[in-house]
């Protein structure tokens, strides 16, 4: 682990979902998309890395993280969610696959929203959104992530769907093979896809056999 960084601020986003701006290395840089090896510094915790992706822009002076605590697994989230200003992490260099190649359809579930959450961040800042749709999985309307900052992004071209609850204004059920066929008519567009490893393995395979290219489709290998 090549770098400390120390937490300046946490913030609430939703029920189960803390954000976390950190200092930044002199000289660290990362591409939108990118996630690093992070471990907590204090004793027992030093070697229990885990891949979290920045949310933040490269050119902030500070590093963020928006991370899910799944309380019930007793692990490294859960841990995190307990820090306090000031506590020290340990990141790797930046590493990852989900880069951006292009106009076309983000496909996220739960979680898996956070490498296109600096992706979308960076599009809007350079007036480069158009042509990118989103569609964005949840249990309920409470586990949907910075909700209101992508829907101002990306406006009617943000679709959310809800498995766990019924709300107006959002769509019912997952992201499967008749979704796909009924939401996309253009399949030489770009796909990135990031959640639940079953939920990229079933949308890799869907998005092929409907047309999209390999070299189009965009996920974490």
């Amino acid at each position: 682990m090549g770098h400390i960084i120390k937490i300046q601020s946490i913030t609430q986003v939703t029920h189960d979902v803390k954000c976390f701006r950190t200092s930044k290395p002199i000289g660290f840089h990362f591409a939108s998309g990118q996630a690093t090896d992070l471990a907590i510094n204090q004793p027992g915790y030093e070697e229990q890395v885990r891949p979290f992706t920045f949310t933040c822009l490269d050119e902030d002076n500070y590093l963020e993280f928006t991370i899910k605590r799944y309380e019930e697994r007793h692990g490294i989230t859960d841990r995190l969610h307990q820090l306090k200003l000031g506590d020290e992490l340990l990141i790797s260099d930046a590493w990852g696959a989900i880069e951006y190649k292009g106009p076309g359809y983000f496909i996220a579930g739960g979680a898996g929203i956070t490498p296109f959450i600096s992706i979308l961040r960076k599009l809007s800042k350079e007036k480069q959104l158009a042509g990118n749709t989103l569609f964005f999985s949840n249990k309920t309307t409470a586990d949907i992530i910075y909700e209101t900052e992508i829907s101002a992004m990306l406006h009617e071209r943000a679709v959310y769907l809800l498995t766990r609850e019924n709300r107006p204004g959002y769509k019912s059920g997952h992201i499967d093979k008749q979704f796909i066929q009924q939401h996309i008519r253009d399949f030489n567009r770009h796909f990135y896809v990031c959640g639940p490893d079953k939920m990229v393995q079933d949308m890799v395979a869907v998005l092929g056999k409907a047309g999209a290219a390999t070299d189009a489709l965009v996920f974490e290998k």
